[in-house]
């Protein structure tokens, strides 16, 4: 088995795939693009997704990347062997071509070929779905894997819950999977113990994904004319598993931050139990932060949506550097470690520095003042608290309200001679999340995600409203940082340093339905992307060398993945309802088509 680095590995899986015919396309964007259904890119297919569902990608049917990722509903299970809050996904795409066949052959080839992994074919286990609900068992996944001279004991059949992908939402493309696995030499739990379980015996490191079904509105399970394969390699697991070492924290793509966090904190990572905890707590939220805020589509801490979450993960990392006794305003030089980590890779963290570490600084500027007030507040509560304990509301209402952590308030109540009621706070917590949960899934019933008449309008008017902006307030650096598109209106998040007019939201409004009146084509070219760029066509980001242009008239020129109308005219009467502000440097404009 090679020891490989990050940087080797990610070389070595892209050439892999580009010689079989593949085209490298870069990574896209954490915050995704027209996408009301999640706030960060959560798998290397999210950004695929109108291409999965049959859309022609600018690149081609074969497509390989290294994705940029970021989940944070496991975030207390940071400082384990595995968990971070932002990954690298290494990703194989077949749009309509290849099939299990070709994917499983591939798979094995790059897990145990001597030019490529060099994993003893021994260590390496795999689960195919098992049929159920009256979808028929994957015995061709199982199948092709015997051919490639594997084991049939090493080959478990898995319900849906461990081998069946989708779909995203209550319909759409679907399919079972097949997970690679790699026995990591641990003590089995019990007679039972097999890949999928979660003693850490075994270790999944890849997953296939064959999308060969569409789930319709009534439940059923029908062909798709189009097959796809979606793959995820992890990067972090992967790199520890060649690197022969017990947790993704112990790989060369945390040495140089954790290395940072000891100079700081004059500890040293592996003293004990929770200094190691605390490490690579701190470790990983400043690695996300640094790509939030590097990020092409830049988040800003804030109190909603990605803000909140970023705000989030840097104020937990300040609770665990106060535990190590690290100076104030020291997160900041934790970033810039990652910046030197990733910035040959990841060039727009390099771009962003002074950004990420600006911003690093004020939001540690303000918690400490938070730190302050939620103190006051405590002194509050503790006087009237009756029989000794803080109930789990009042708990979350400091959490929620005073960005305080539960462990703050234990700590505090423990040392006023006090308790709290936790899972009080857990069930508090729980249900916020339920909320959150439950208007997420509300945004994405009526997102652009729909591909619907109107939602689609809306996306083209977001492309004029951006040219209009960008004439009337005559600055180039004007730029979308964030979209959201309901049936009912549109949400646009652009970079201005100061609030809109109101004779300037006027001229914008009158510059996009000019351009509606007009009733010019709304075409669409593939071209390579500095064709692109020297046409002074717009766009954040790329999928490869070619990109798809969406042009209409002299009005509009950007780089997009659409859909759009197929004329201006067809569009309406554009309105803007409210200009505001979204974070520090972005303001927000809702509008309506009528």
């Amino acid at each position: 088995m090679k020891n490989l680095t990050t940087k080797e590995l990610r070389e070595l899986y892209l050439r892999f795939f580009k010689e079989r015919g593949h085209a490298v396309i870069s990574s896209s964007p954490l915050v995704p693009e027209n996408d009301p259904s999640a706030l960060f890119t959560m798998a290397g297919m999210h950004p695929l997704v109108p291409y999965l569902l049959g859309a022609k990608h600018p690149a081609g049917s074969r497509l390989v990347d290294v994705q940029k990722c970021v989940r944070t509903g496991d975030i207390d299970e940071v400082g384990d062997s595995s968990h971070c809050t932002f990954f690298e996904m290494l990703g194989n795409w077949s749009l309509g071509d290849y099939f299990k066949r070709e994917a499983i052959a591939w798979s094995w080839e790059f897990l145990t070929g001597e030019e490529w992994l060099g994993i003893d074919k021994d260590k390496l286990y795999f689960t195919c779905f098992a049929g159920e609900d009256g979808l028929p068992r994957d015995t061709e996944a199982h199948d092709r894997w015997v051919d490639m001279g594997v084991d049939p004991s090493h080959i478990f059949y898995l319900g849906r819950e461990h081998n069946w992908w989708g779909p995203a939402g209550q319909t759409g493309p679907c399919g079972p999977d097949t997970e690679m696995f790699i026995d990591t030499g641990r003590e089995p739990c019990g007679e039972n113990c097999f890949p999928g379980c979660h003693c850490g015996k075994y270790l999944e490191i890849w997953n296939d994904v064959f999308m060969q079904y569409n789930k319709t509105a009534e439940g059923k399970y029908e062909p798709l004319a189009q097959k796809n394969v979606d793959t995820g390699m992890g990067l972090e697991r992967t790199v520890a598993t060649l690197q022969g070492v017990g947790s993704v924290y112990d790989t060369d793509a945390f040495t140089g931050i954790l290395a940072r966090i000891s100079e700081l904190s004059g500890k040293h990572y592996g003293d004990s139990p929770e200094i190691t905890r605390a490490f690579r707590i701190i470790a990983d939220h400043m690695r996300t932060a640094a790509f939030m805020l590097g990020d092409q589509r830049g988040v800003k801490p804030s109190n909603v949506d990605q803000g909140y979450i970023l705000r989030r993960i840097i104020r937990r990392a300040i609770r665990y550097a106060m535990q190590l006794g690290m100076p104030e305003m020291s997160l900041a030089r934790v970033a810039e470690a990652v910046v030197d980590t990733y910035g040959d890779i990841y060039p727009e963290l390099v771009e962003h520095k002074e950004l990420i570490v600006t911003e690093l600084d004020i939001e540690e500027k303000k918690f400490q003042r938070t730190l302050t007030q939620g103190t006051k507040e405590f002194e509050r509560i503790k006087n009237h608290c009756s029989n000794g304990v803080i109930d789990g509301v009042t708990a979350f209402h400091l959490f929620d309200t005073f960005g305080f952590p539960i462990d703050f308030t234990v700590e505090l109540a423990k040392e006023n001679g006090l308790s709290v009621d936790v899972e009080g706070y857990r069930a508090a917590f729980a249900e916020h999340q339920a909320k959150s949960k439950a208007g997420a899934e509300q945004k994405f019933k009526g997102g652009l995600a729909d591909h619907s008449e109107i939602t689609t309008k809306l996306h083209s008017a977001t492309h004029l409203l951006q040219a209009g902006l960008r004439k009337v307030l005559n600055d180039e650096n004007v730029c979308q940082k964030g979209s959201n598109i309901t049936p009912e209106r549109l949400r646009f998040d652009f970079s201005f340093p100061r609030k809109v007019t109101p004779e300037e939201l006027s001229a914008v409004e009158k510059f996009v339905n000019d351009a509606i009146k007009a009733d010019v084509p709304i075409t669409c070219e593939e071209m390579p992307y500095e064709e692109a760029k020297a046409r002074g066509a717009i766009g954040l980001f790329t999928y490869g060398d070619i990109v798809k242009v969406y042009t209409m008239g002299d009005y509009s020129c950007e780089m997009c993945g659409g859909p759009h109308a197929s004329r201006t005219g067809e569009l309406g009467v554009f309105k803007i309802k409210k200009e505001e502000a979204s974070s520090s440097g972005v303001r927000r404009i809702k509008a309506v088509l009528e």
